[in-house]
């Protein structure tokens, strides 16, 4: 199980500060971008469109750039992920989010999510850049959750994450214990997904997620400070 954060300031380290809307502008990533340097978050997670222009607002600070990738359905083939991690990454990704093809998922191929697991995490790993496994276990059963994460245990990417938050529902803490007990000592878990408030991030973090993905960010700080003022 993962220490709970002693202050705020350990708390927003947590976080993927996130704005992932299809209506998106300008006006809104600089926005998100200037909360993430004013909360000391982890990262921004953005559509990987927005990278460069992420990476120009957040020069000069410790808060990365993450990039989604193949975003939320996870269904396009392995070369056309592989190329928009390319061009993220040379925009100036600090981190990638990629959803796995949930089909292959289902049809238990695992050989071919393993081959695209160890793809993309070899190309991020060559450009030292955090690699994050996208689940969207809202559409798996426990035991296919479980399968994924053994998966991960054998190829060592960086992160991997419950949700996309654009599911039918977000992360589980069964869910993140399941990962956290079957990904193996080198990988991390990010629970995302519906974590609004600061019980639902506390328990995601007993539970084992290591980053929290949530557009809740400064709400939850806010119950933080409150809480620890009484």
């Amino acid at each position: 199980m993962s220490l709970q954060p002693i202050d705020e300031k350990s708390l927003a380290k947590y976080f993927d500060h996130t704005f992932l809307k299809a209506y998106a502008t300008d006006e809104d990533l600089i926005q998100l971008c200037n909360e993430a340097k004013t909360i000391g978050a982890a990262m921004v997670a953005i559509n990987s469109q927005w990278t460069s222009f992420c990476k120009k607002q957040l020069e000069g600070t410790d808060v990365h750039v993450g990039a989604a990738v193949s975003f939320p359905l996870g269904q396009s083939d392995l070369q056309t992920k592989l190329f928009e991690t390319k061009q993220a990454i040379a925009n100036g990704a600090d981190e990638i989010d990629y959803v796995i093809h949930i089909g292959k998922a289902k049809m238990h191929d695992w050989q071919y999510l393993e081959d695209e697991m160890r793809q993309i995490n070899d190309l991020c790993q060559k450009n030292n850049v955090l690699c994050k496994v996208i689940f969207e276990n809202c559409y798996l059963d426990k035991e296919e959750i479980k399968a994924l994460a053994q998966i991960a245990a054998k190829v060592q990417p960086d992160f991997i994450k419950t949700s996309t938050g654009f599911g039918p529902s977000g992360a589980a803490v069964e869910d993140v214990m399941s990962m956290k007990e079957n990904c193996g000592p080198h990988v991390q878990v990010k629970a995302a997904g519906g974590i609004r408030d600061l019980d639902t991030c506390l328990a995601m973090i007993e539970a084992g997620a290591s980053r929290i993905g949530t557009s809740s960010s400064l709400k939850i700080l806010e119950e933080f400070k409150q809480r620890n003022a009484r």
